[in-house]
């Protein structure tokens, strides 16, 4: 069970609405959109907060998560009234229904990911083949890396050859019959998790049968066994971190190690005498493209007129070239119609997930194109060019080409522009990290990390991640929480939308660890800064780790952590927040740390209260199993609390066993 200082803090979520102000369209904190709202107030155009509205009150019943939507005879609404009504037509319990609806979230999210993955994957593939000439292996040494702990030879052996055994064992990991691990997965587990995964019978064998199976294990008249179902979404759920690891690491090879690199973030980074062209959504083998072009068609956009090509990211797309190239965040997924609506993005170009259609209904008010790149992404009149990787450059010249001639029918009239942008610090891959340790301690990096946090000075680690959702304003509970960690010197990495909104709001700089950081989190941080004197920037409040794909970055460090302290996941001072989760990815990114062993905040409840089983399941259950559990709380001053005090408990019970094996001189112990 979940162990709380403060006795008021239990496994419930507080009485704080689950959906604030409800009818309030002003949904977002955000000082970049906010300034572009006012610009706008009188032109009637709709955007996502006028919707969000719109939809109020919500369906309890889904809300809840008991509507059963999964076969025809339905949609079935579970009351809670003894009777016929207190069960689907087909029999199905609240139980049921409740845990195959959270499992299904965890396939979609999980093949999501996997999608992104996939896309990479191909990518290096028509590399090793020959077809795909404008892409290289831009970090052999990462290669050399990744291929070493998959157990495939490297010595004496190219690179394009150790490049394609990582490929096929890649595909194998997408579809393998035989009873062997995720080959990806398994490379990086700690001896106990691997253990405690194939104990459980979780440790999936491929990514694509794992989403399968589950799909047709929560099929009508299939299994109705909550926690049998539960531990299928778990099996499943891993897989998702298994192609996440596929996806970061083969993007790391084909696009180099993310290392430190300072940029500009919010909607004042689009300049309105340049072509602006946004790139939006998840998937960096386009996009790496399109800035590639772009750096080349300089001289086209200024014979139309224009001072160059400017090219912004959106979500997480923005994410993956801001950690590699340095190209400015223009916003995060809630505000991304508010780009457009600065009358002068001539171009989104858009690939896989967390597209809004909507973005094509605004730009039909402007001259902005919106051109989708992918088959399995459309948008009824965006313009689509699908992408190939075997002529990459010939089209990502095609979109800047289009965006330059929109640029032509840009009219001045409707430009405003926001004023709101800052600087920012990104690119803190694990290597990075491993880096800036390491001039303090070649020969045990992370040790510099874990010694902090058993000498009191950190108080732990925190990976935040996760979406927008508008059921509270936007980036609010984000900001709320990562405040209340760092002043209590927890040590906060990022990924995704929640870096976004660090990054709009200016914490993603040297000057937010003065004015927000604790005494011990400042003290950790001059002590870097003092061994690293070619970081000329200093040190971000928080570490950007990368896309929601990047997450894998986080288990990578968490494992590193358990290595280094010589103890499991589960013990180690490491929790995780998603305060505003949105996507079906949060629910599968959320249950692998969950699965991994970390206490993990979800700010936005999924829709699962319809069950008080299911519920107990994720939140204490999980814990005796797995030692994670999820800290379901709305309200984020109180998430924050919960995470702290699992910090803290954590790091008491590994002080108390450390100096217990040090005054005895004996092996740490293990069974706590």
């Amino acid at each position: 069970m979940p162990r709380y200082r403060d006795l008021t803090h239990t496994a419930r979520p507080s009485d704080a609405p689950r959906v604030v102000d409800p009818k309030n369209p002003i949904r977002t904190t955000d000082p970049g959109a906010l300034q572009m709202l006012e610009m706008i107030k009188e032109r009637k155009i709709e955007t996502v907060y006028d919707r969000v509205v719109a939809q109020q009150p919500q369906c309890t019943f889904g809300y809840n998560g008991i509507c059963c939507r999964i076969c025809i005879a339905g949609p079935c609404r579970v009351k809670k009234e003894e009777g016929p009504g207190s069960r689907g037509i087909c029999g199905a319990t609240a139980y049921t229904i409740v845990s195959r609806n959270l499992v299904r979230m965890i396939a979609g999210g999980a093949a999501s990911h996997s999608e992104h993955a996939r896309h990479v994957l191909h990518t290096a593939h028509s590399l090793v083949e020959g077809h795909a000439p404008d892409y290289e292996i831009k970090s052999p040494a990462k290669l050399i890396k990744l291929a070493e702990k998959l157990g495939i030879a490297t010595l004496n052996r190219g690179n394009m050859e150790i490049l394609k055994d990582v490929v096929e064992l890649g595909y194998a990991d997408f579809g393998r019959y035989q009873d062997r691990p995720l080959a990806f997965l398994d490379s990086f587990l700690t001896e106990g998790r691997r253990k405690k995964f194939h104990e459980t019978n979780i440790m999936p064998r491929n990514i694509d049968g794992s989403i399968t199976e589950l799909i047709a294990q929560t099929a009508m008249g299939v299994d109705s066994d909550p926690v049998n179902i539960i531990f299928g979404g778990l099996k499943s759920s891993l897989a998702d971190l298994g192609g996440e690891y596929i996806g970061t690491n083969l993007s790391d090879v084909l696009f180099g190690i993310p290392e430190p690199i300072v940029s500009e973030a919010n909607l004042g980074v689009i300049n309105p005498k340049m072509v602006n062209i946004a790139v939006h959504g998840h998937n960096p083998v386009l996009s790496e493209m399109v800035v590639a072009a772009a750096r080349v068609m300089k001289e086209e956009a200024i014979k139309a007129g224009a001072e160059g090509v400017n090219i912004v990211g959106i979500c997480c797309t923005g994410n993956e070239l801001l950690m590699r190239e340095g190209v400015y965040l223009a916003t995060s997924s809630a505000s991304q119609e508010m780009a457009i609506l600065t009358g002068a993005l001539d171009a989104m170009v858009v690939d896989i997930q967390c597209i809004y259609p909507a973005v094509q209904t605004v730009a039909e008010c402007f001259h902005t194109k919106v051109i989708t790149t992918e088959a399995i992404m459309k948008i009824p009149g965006a313009q689509h060019i699908a992408f190939d990787t075997t002529t990459a450059m010939e089209d990502a010249k095609k979109l800047i080409s289009i965006a330059i001639k929109a640029f032509k029918n840009r009219d001045p009239k409707k430009v405003s522009i926001p004023s709101e942008k800052h600087k920012l610090v990104a690119g803190f891959s694990l290597e990075a990290l491993t880096e800036i340790f390491s001039k303090i301690c070649p020969e045990r990096p992370i040790s510099v990390l874990t010694d902090a946090i058993l000498s009191g000075q950190l108080k732990g680690v925190c990976l935040m991640a996760g979406c927008n959702n508008l059921k509270r304003a936007q980036d609010e509970s984000h900001l709320i929480v990562l405040k209340e960690l760092v002043k209590n010197d927890v040590l906060v990495i990022s990924t995704g939308c929640s870096s976004g909104a660090f990054a709009k709001f200016g914490l993603m700089s040297p000057l937010a660890v003065e004015a927000y950081a604790g005494d011990g989190l400042k003290a950790f941080f001059k002590t870097l800064e003092a061994a690293n004197p070619q970081l000329a920037t200093g040190l971000p409040l928080v570490f950007h780790m990368g896309s929601c794909v990047d997450n894998s970055r986080g288990a990578d460090l968490a494992v590193a952590m358990a290595n280094e302290l010589g103890v499991d996941i589960p013990k180690v001072p490491f929790v995780a927040s998603a305060p505003e989760a949105m996507h079906e990815k949060a629910v599968a990114i959320g249950s692998w740390c969950v699965s991994l062993g970390l206490p993990t905040h979800v700010g936005s409840l999924p829709p699962l209260e319809g069950s008080d089983l299911v519920y107990g399941i994720a939140t204490q259950i999980a814990h005796d199993v797995f030692g994670g559990n999820f800290i379901f709380e709305v309200d984020p001053n109180i998430g924050a609390k919960k995470l702290l005090d699992a910090l803290e408990y954590r790091t008491w019970k590994l002080s108390v066993h450390k100096k217990t094996a040090e005054k005895n001189n004996t092996p740490l112990a293990q069974g706590w």
